[in-house]
């Protein structure tokens, strides 16, 4: 298992928990980053609010006066002055340094951690590949309306998310990408146990486990 992967010359670089960074020629975008390098952002999606997906002392080491930030409205306060801060809501598109897409719903159903209309999910094209970053998120029934997605990457972790088997048949039965990158696990919740079991019941794409 390596950390990163690259994918029709997008190198997708997992950061922990549901951090990533997307690397295309100079481009260099982040979703949720948390706990990562100096390397300075063009573009940064964050989904929500809570601590580890929106992390104040992340975003100083890589927003510039120049990167856009990309958040829902309960996000705005812990973003403070970094970067050009875009609000989003569900339904809302950009296009941002060549990277086009719009941000969608992400929310529990049995849970009390993610209400709807607070957080966010983003689907997003860059070079070739259009990726899938669910945010925080139960099986919810919007991800039937995605349409065509290459990379999905998914949180597996339960207790605050879908967990390895609610994960497994959301990318089966809903999502249908290429490939899935499990998220939201190792760190805060969820294992490599988790990791892998969510693995054995993807039947509808290849799974890649970075670590």
């Amino acid at each position: 298992m390596a950390r990163n992967i690259t994918i029709n010359e997008v190198t997708i670089e997992w950061l922990g928990n549901a951090g990533f960074k997307f690397k295309l020629g100079g481009l260099v975008v982040y979703t949720d980053p948390y706990n990562v390098s100096d390397e300075k952002a063009d573009l940064v999606m964050i989904t929500h609010d809570h601590y580890d997906h929106c992390d104040p002392t992340s975003l100083e080491k890589i927003v510039g006066s120049d990167t856009v930030v990309l958040a829902p409205q309960a996000a705005v306060t812990r973003i403070g002055n970094h970067g050009i801060v875009k609000v989003m809501s569900a339904g809302k598109t950009f296009n941002e340094f060549g990277v086009t897409g719009k941000a969608v719903p992400a929310y529990n159903l049995n849970k009390q951690f993610h209400p709807k209309g607070v957080g966010l999910g983003y689907v997003f094209t860059i070079g070739s590949q259009t990726i899938y970053h669910a945010g925080d998120t139960d099986a919810i029934p919007e991800m039937r309306l995605l349409g065509k997605v290459d990379i999905a990457l998914l949180p597996i972790g339960g207790t605050y998310t879908m967990d390895p088997v609610e994960a497994a048949d959301a990318a089966n039965s809903m999502i249908r990408s290429d490939r899935v990158i499990p998220m939201h696990w190792g760190s805060i919740v969820g294992s490599k146990v988790d990791a892998e079991r969510f693995k054995r019941f993807v039947k509808i794409g290849r799974v890649e486990i970075l670590e």
